[in-house]
């Protein structure tokens, strides 16, 4: 697996003011949101990934949050946990991008809501123009200043998979029992936005990338660990201040077959979860190691320059998700026999789901 670096993702600013809100595990943050958590501290959102704060709690993960002080507590002024009963629109500005489900009021006094997302949100378009992005909507209740709409974003995610588990017990017939079906359900609710922007070819096309990458690395699903032993204690990096926690070795484990210590690092301050030093965690709980696959879909670029979601919403194609994941080694004729197996699996998949694959399978 390739290395990646997690790339912060512009998202619309915060209020002058602090206006803060309530923590809520589960929810995403914007950067400079901030939130009262509930041990009564303060905490702001300094540094954001592919989704704003990742769904992060502040007191583990300290890349993205920073204490703060707050002289008025405010109420729904910033953007985070879900959405309220009311409309909140806020005034469009250009050069700002927006998140899905984000409304706006447009200089021609109109609303607009955001209903399909690129890499980084409405990716700094205009409402008026870019169709695809946004949907005229109506407002009964605006509440203007520079807040957002729904604050975790996007729809979905913790309830239910666009792949049916008849489906995937037909893609991975003979995986290891530890890869459940109830696990990758559970760990939909890391990134919402995951197979589930766009319309319903977008999302089933997205199921279908991400399982057959899936299976590529894992031998459809059926190593939990990576196979070769002789490696396992070769993935420590003490390069720019990694480190490795005592006795603890960061070996290829779970769908994506994870690898390195600092990817664990990485994964684990995006999920809440200390993987650095639980890194068997991977591969001995189905939902977390669900999850850093789903985490590395989100938020890893490798040499395409976009993340593999943002590569199928936004039309680029199978082939961009190879380039992703591990195009380094793989695309531009370094291994053909390897993206060919990944096309396979692909085309597979999206025949048992029935949605077209698309063009640009390859890299």
């Amino acid at each position: 697996m390739a290395c990646l670096a997690v790339l912060a993702a512009p998202v619309l600013g915060h209020a002058q003011s602090c206006t803060a809100q309530t923590w809520q595990h589960g929810a995403t943050y914007r950067l400079g949101d901030v939130v009262r958590h509930s041990n009564g501290n303060y905490y702001k959102v300094v540094n954001v990934g592919a989704n704003g704060s990742d769904y992060t709690d502040p007191t583990i993960s300290t890349w993205y949050w920073q204490p703060t002080t707050c002289s008025s507590n405010g109420g729904g002024g910033s953007t985070g946990g879900g959405s309220g009963g009311t409309c909140n629109a806020v005034t469009w500005q250009q050069g700002s991008t927006y998140r899905l489900g984000d409304v706006v009021r447009y200089t021609n006094g109109n609303y607009y809501k955001v209903v399909n997302v690129g890499a980084n949100g409405s990716d700094y378009t205009d409402p008026t123009i870019s169709t695809w992005y946004w949907q005229p909507t109506s407002c009964d209740g605006s509440g203007g200043g520079d807040g957002g709409g729904d604050g975790g974003g996007n729809p979905g995610g913790g309830g239910s998979f666009i792949v049916s588990e008849a489906q995937f017990n037909s893609m991975f017939p003979g995986r290891n029992p530890f890869y459940t079906y109830s696990g990758l359900v559970n760990a939909l609710s890391a990134y919402p936005a995951f197979a589930n922007t766009g319309n319903d070819t977008q999302r089933k096309q997205e199921a279908a990338a991400f399982l057959a990458n899936i299976a590529h690395e894992s031998d459809r699903l059926r190593a939990t660990r990576e196979y070769n032993q002789a490696n396992w204690p070769h993935y420590c990096s003490t390069d720019w201040g990694n480190t490795c926690a005592p006795g603890q070795q960061y070996y290829g484990r779970g769908p994506i077959q994870l690898s390195w210590n600092y990817n664990y690092k990485a994964a684990g301050d995006a999920l809440g979860i200390n993987l650095w030093a639980n890194p068997d965690l991977v591969a001995t709980d189905a939902t977390i190691a669900w999850k850093t696959a789903i985490w590395y879909w989100m938020t890893g670029t490798g040499s395409a320059g976009m993340t593999p979601h943002a590569a199928i919403v936004n039309g680029h194609g199978f082939g961009m998700t190879i380039r992703a994941i591990n195009g380094a080694l793989e695309c531009n004729g370094g291994r053909p026999d390897q993206v060919q197996t990944r096309i396979n699996f692909y085309n597979s998949f999206t025949q048992i789901i029935g949605v077209s694959p698309g063009g640009n399978l390859g890299c």
